[in-house]
């Protein structure tokens, strides 16, 4: 990779989640080369401008690059100027593949804040051999989805001392202030992720050859409505989002790569109150009905406000919003204290220890997600040599497991890893 690249290339930089970086990489990226690109030149400029107003710096001097998910050539001139591109531009599904193609071509790493499975899964059966033989990692769910997850999991593992059967997740989110939660291309993303949702089964077929061993005792899911003894005074429902099939990818890496026993993984929300839970399953189900339609997609598309009882639009959340946005994922753990001699045997007792770890942030949708993407591509730029082989398309715990990632998420505040409480018990 020749030296004279930029270092990191954030495309699709005048997106909405791409402001958002461009933003950050004035603190995260300080001490790198870096540049942003996509298919407007005025409109670069604009966000160069705009920005360096925000944050009272010039940023005159960043490079600008012309590249279109539409042009094959721009894209590989694009990847040819960079070490790591960042790549802010989705729905992923629609616009992810030729950015990830130009990269593997020009030997250039990828990372993005996909959380739609469908795509890293394609992506993972598709470009997984070209990119080891490429020496290229490519790295989806870098930011909210599905970070926190994923590099939560592993954290959990770290400081159970003992091996680890099953982990549930409970995610808790809070947003106060007035007008919307999420930007129109995450609504969009979501969408088309539950009308193709189908397409996953016949995808893992192919990508999984072989199930992963059947640990014992086996996680059972939790009723649709439940209570938590981690979450207190809430009612908790199946999460539907990509954290669970981001972690699984991760703990079938270590499985097959380390012989490493394979944590069970389910995956819960809170919504509050059993009313709150009701009217939550109800919009899902008419969500849901909608997408199986070509109309039904373009009435949701259309009316985004409407649809979503305003949590959707196509300006985004305010500033004020984002601040004032904040979660907490409890990680509820269960396994023993002593391990086995390999990854598939079976304990003959049940789980005698416990542990309740946590993730946390604010500004976790977008502002933090933007810090998050960064640090994972400036860990590609420092600690490759501490990734797994020569590159590979991966999921954030595969590939990032044995950095300093977790740290650095920690000590900048992105997101913060804490251990809440640890139990045995030798009656269970």
């Amino acid at each position: 990779m020749s030296a004279d690249r930029l270092d990191v290339v954030i495309f699709g930089a005048t997106g909405f989640t791409g402001n958002c970086a461009v933003e950050k990489s004035v603190e995260f990226l300080s001490k790198v080369k870096w540049g942003i690109a996509g298919r407007n030149q005025s409109k670069l400029e604009g966000v160069r401008e705009r920005i360096g107003t925000k944050v009272s710096k010039d940023l005159s001097e960043i490079p600008i690059i012309i590249a279109d998910v539409g042009d094959e050539e721009s894209l590989k001139k694009m990847a040819e100027q960079a070490k790591v591109v960042v790549n802010c531009c989705g729905p992923y599904r629609h616009f992810g593949e030729a950015v990830v193609k130009a990269c593997i071509a020009a030997g250039t790493h990828h990372v993005d804040v996909s959380g739609e499975p469908q795509y890293m899964e394609r992506m993972q059966l598709e470009y997984d051999e070209a990119a080891r033989e490429a020496g290229v990692y490519v790295v989806s769910a870098c930011g909210f989805d599905s970070i926190p997850a994923d590099l939560g999991t592993l954290f959990h593992e770290r400081h159970f001392e003992g091996v680890v059967n099953s982990v549930e997740t409970y995610l808790v989110a809070k947003s106060t202030g007035p007008g919307a939660s999420l930007h129109y291309g995450t609504w969009e993303s979501a969408i088309y992720g539950l009308a193709h949702a189908n397409e996953l089964r016949s995808l893992r077929s192919k990508l999984f050859k072989e199930r992963l061993p059947s640990m014992k005792p086996s996680l059972k899911n939790r009723p649709i409505f439940h209570r938590a003894p981690v979450v207190r005074n809430a009612v908790c429902l199946p999460f539907l989002g990509s954290d669970r099939s981001v972690v699984m990818r991760s703990q079938r890496f270590l499985f097959e790569t380390q012989k490493k026993r394979p944590v069970q993984v389910r995956t819960y929300m809170s919504v509050g109150t059993y009313f709150t839970a009701l009217l939550f399953i109800l919009a899902g189900a008419i969500f849901s009905l909608f997408t199986r339609f070509s109309l039904g997609r373009r009435l949701l598309l259309d009316y985004p406000k409407l649809f979503s009882f305003g949590f959707a639009s196509h300006e985004g959340p305010s500033e004020e919003k984002m601040k004032n946005t904040k979660f907490t994922m409890w990680f509820q753990g269960a396994g023993w204290p002593e391990a086995l001699a390999e990854g598939e045997d079976q304990y003959a007792d049940p789980p005698t220890k416990k542990l309740v770890t946590k993730v946390s942030g604010t500004d976790f949708g977008y502002g933090n997600t933007a810090a998050c993407i960064l640090l994972c591509a400036t860990t590609i730029l420092k600690e490759h040599s501490k990734m797994p082989g020569k590159g590979g398309v991966l999921a954030p715990g595969a590939a990032f497991g044995k950095t300093s990632l977790i740290d650095e998420l920690n000590k900048n505040d992105v997101f913060t890893f804490e251990v809440v409480s640890a139990k045995e018990d030798s009656q269970n």
